[in-house]
């Protein structure tokens, strides 16, 4: 990258560093709502390398995406958001390189906007802590480029630990690294690509982030996460608006379950768990489509122990996870598109400059 860097900007860059993209095991569409999330960050990364520029210009350039595809909004959100922390960047050349894929579900932008937030502070002189970037790319994403995600995926991004899921509850981040090596218990996780690409920006997601707040609007709660679905049953409510607050209510329950697995040590416990969450997820939060249910059928038909889509829905990857001995199998029935991934650490220096 540093090669790549000089041979683009004609200068050292001043700071290099790597931010994971992530899998949410389970956990969806709950962050906005007040609820709790288990993710992992996993081995794909985005890599950005940053130099200071003496013109007070922003230059980006990808060695994956064209220039002009609108990528390099988030860079220029995390130097806005950087500026409300008091980390001045001034004039910077920017370069970044991929592995993670762009809109598939598996935090593309987030990895980004954590990357870029580590790399540009280091270089303006005021490193920041991962709690710190997480909030820095949080803010540039939502404030800056308008996307109204919740914290999730930065928040792991910045933290996560290896060997770990990520327990996260987004009312009050207070956060638990839960132990999560599939290996260890003779599993695998895979992540399968619809290929069907979808944009968090294109109005559905806020769309049902608006739904879930006309439902705690008429369940009398500030969010979802305060609900029952003794609430839900005793409350009249549009039957859309209904469906959208189960989904809610019951992934939550469906979060806390996983975790208490996860201290047991019952990995293969999860498989029940997921499928309940797709089958939510398709049929009251009515975000899946139908490639999506297609690959969680065909790693069931093919040995898997659960699955279900995994992102904000409308196309993108869905997970399964796999005991080893039908691991050649649902991946030979996804063949290129289907990928192992393993849990990794966070955001980290990927080119130390000493």
């Amino acid at each position: 990258m540093k090669d790549e860097f000089r041979r683009w900007a004609g200068a050292d860059p001043g700071a290099v560093w790597r931010a994971p993209g992530r899998v949410n095991l389970i956990g969806e569409h709950t962050d906005y709502n007040g609820g709790f999330v288990l993710p992992f960050a996993i081995d794909r990364f985005t890599t950005v390398a940053a130099g200071r520029r003496d013109d007070g210009a922003l230059h980006c350039h990808s060695l994956e995406m064209s220039d002009d595809s609108g990528w390099s909004k988030y860079v220029d959100g995390v130097v806005q958001a950087l500026a409300d922390d008091d980390v001045h960047v001034g004039g910077a050349d920017v370069l970044v390189t991929s592995t993670v894929p762009t809109g598939a579900g598996l935090s593309s932008s987030a990895a980004l906007e954590v990357a870029a937030a580590a790399a540009l502070s280091v270089m303006a002189g005021a490193p920041l802590d991962a709690r710190r970037l997480a909030s820095v790319a949080f803010r540039a994403e939502t404030t800056y480029v308008g996307v109204p995600v919740g914290i999730m995926d930065q928040t792991v991004v910045a933290v996560a630990q290896a060997g770990h899921a990520l327990f996260l509850d987004t009312r009050s981040l207070v956060t638990e690294q839960v132990p999560f090596d599939p290996g260890a218990a003779g599993l695998d996780v895979v992540v399968v690509d619809s290929r069907v690409r979808r944009r968090l920006d294109d109005g559905r997601y806020a769309e049902r982030r608006k739904q879930c707040e006309a439902a705690a609007a008429a369940l009398d709660v500030e969010q979802l996460r305060d609900a029952t679905l003794d609430d839900l049953e005793a409350t009249d409510m549009d039957d859309t608006l209904r469906r959208r607050a189960r989904h809610v209510i019951t992934e939550d329950a469906r979060v806390l379950k996983a975790v208490d697995l996860l201290r047991a040590g019952d990995l293969a416990g999860l498989g029940p768990l997921l499928l309940a969450s797709h089958a939510s997820l398709r049929d009251d939060f009515e975000v899946s489509c139908p490639e999506l249910d297609r690959i969680v059928d065909e790693a069931m038909g093919q040995g898997a122990l659960g699955a279900r889509m995994t992102g904000g829905g409308f196309g993108g990857c869905a997970i399964a996870l796999v005991p080893d001995g039908a691991l050649p199998a649902v991946l030979g029935s996804f063949g290129d598109a289907a990928f192992e991934v393993q849990p990794v650490g966070g955001v980290r220096d990927a080119a130390p400059m000493r």
